[in-house]
C-alpha cells in the first residue's frame, strides 16, 4: 500500500539522494510535497536545490514549499564546509525551471494535514526541525493525524559530528526538536550510530557511477565530493549517507534495528546543546517516545538505493 508522505529537507547531497530514492519508489510512497528549511545551506539554496533534485529525477510535478529561515530562536548554523558554498556542490546541474509554489511551507504542512484521513500522512524530516515545529505550534490539533514521523538527526554512541555532543540537524534548532520529541507523535530516529555505518565504499560509489544514467552519475559526483570532509574526519573507508536511511527505512525497515527508548534535547547545556540523551540502558525510568535506530544491514541498504537509483 502507498504511504503518502512530506519530505522536510535542507538539501545537502545526502538529502538529494533521499529525495531521489523516495521519487524512485512511486508504488510505495506517495510524495505529496517537499518543503525545505534552512540549514546545511540558507534556504533560498536549500528551496532551490531542492527543485533541482526533482528535476534531476524527472519529477517537476511535485510540489516544493519554502518554509523557515532560521531557528526559532537561535542564530542558523550552515555547513558549507562539508556540501559546499551550494549544498549540492559535486555535479554540475541545471538551474530549476519547476516554480516554487507561492504557499509557506509550514502552511502546506497543516492543510495537508487538516486535509487527508487522520494518521495517513508520514513526515519525514531529514535536516533541522524548524518548519515541523513551527506547524506545531501554529496548529496544535495537526499533532494527533500525523501517522509517524521517521527523521535523521541525533547521536548516541557516535556523539556528535558538528560539536563534540551534538549531530547537526538538531544541533541548529533544539528548540525545534524538543517539540518534536515531546509531541507524542511516533517516531523512529536515525541518528548518527546507524547513518555512520551507510558508508559510500569506492565500489558502492562505482556502483553509482556504472548504472550510467544522469542520476546515477550525478549521485556518485555528490558522495565524490562530500566524502573528502568525511573520510578526513572519521578516517574512514568512505562517506556516510545519513539522509537515505529515513527512506530506506520506509521502503524496507527489516535493514534496521534498534531500541524503543527514551529521547530527551538538550537546549541549555553550555557543552552539549543540541545533545540528545538517549537513555539507551533504561537507566532514567522516563518513558519510551522514540524508536532510536542503532544498526543496518550496510550492504541491503545499498544494493537497495542502487536498483531504485536505476529505475530513474
Amino acid at each position: 500500500m502507498q504511504r503518502k508522505i512530506i519530505i522536510d529537507t535542507d538539501p545537502g547531497q545526502d538529502d538529494a539522494v533521499a529525495i531521489l530514492l523516495a521519487l524512485a519508489s512511486p508504488d510505495e510512497l506517495d510524495v505529496l510535497g517537499i518543503t525545505a528549511v534552512a540549514g546545511n545551506v540558507p534556504l533560498a539554496l536549500t528551496q532551490k536545490n531542492a527543485r533541482i533534485v526533482c528535476e534531476l529525477a524527472g519529477r517537476p510535478d511535485v510540489p516544493v514549499f519554502a518554509g523557515c529561515d532560521r531557528p526559532l530562536k537561535r542564530a542558523l548554523v550552515t555547513a558549507e564546509h562539508v556540501h559546499g558554498k551550494t549544498g549540492l556542490d559535486g555535479p554540475v546541474l541545471p538551474d530549476p525551471l519547476m516554480p516554487l509554489q507561492d504557499a509557506h511551507a509550514v502552511e502546506f504542512i497543516i492543510q495537508t494535514l487538516r486535509r487527508e484521513p487522520a494518521e495517513s500522512v508520514t513526515l519525514c524530516p531529514l535536516g533541522p526541525l524548524t518548519n515541523i515545529a513551527t506547524a506545531m505550534q501554529a496548529a496544535p490539533e495537526i499533532v494527533p493525524r500525523i501517522a509517524q514521523i521517521v527523521l535523521m538527526g541525533g547521536a548516541y554512541f557516535e556523539v556528535g559530528n558538528i560539536t563534540p555532543a551534538a549531530e547537526f540537524n538538531i544541533h541548529v534548532d533544539p528548540e525545534a526538536a524538543e517539540i518534536v520529541f515531546g509531541s507524542g507523535v511516533p517516531l523512529t530516529v536515525m541518528p548518527l550510530d546507524v547513518t555512520h555505518k551507510a558508508l559510500v565504499t569506492q565500489a558502492r560509489n562505482a556502483a553509482f557511477r556504472g548504472l550510467g544514467t544522469r542520476v546515477g552519475v550525478a549521485v556518485a559526483e555528490m558522495t565524490d565530493f562530500f566524502e573528502r570532509f568525511d573520510k578526513a574526519k572519521y578516517g574512514s573507508d568512505g562517506a556516510p549517507l545519513h539522509d537515505p536511511c529515513v527512506t530506506a527505512f520506509l521502503l524496507r525497515p527489516d535493514l534496521f534495528s534498534g531500541r524503543h527508548v527514551n529521547v530527551e534535547i538538550e537546549t541549555e547545556g553550555r557543552f552539549t546543546a543540541g545533545m540528545t540523551v538517549a537513555d539507551w540502558w533504561g537507566v532514567t525510568g522516563r518513558a519510551p517516545n522514540a524508536m532510536f535506530m542503532g544498526d543496518l544491514d550496510a550492504d541491503g541498504f545499498f544494493a537497495l538505493l542502487t536498483e531504485r537509483l536505476g529505475r530513474l
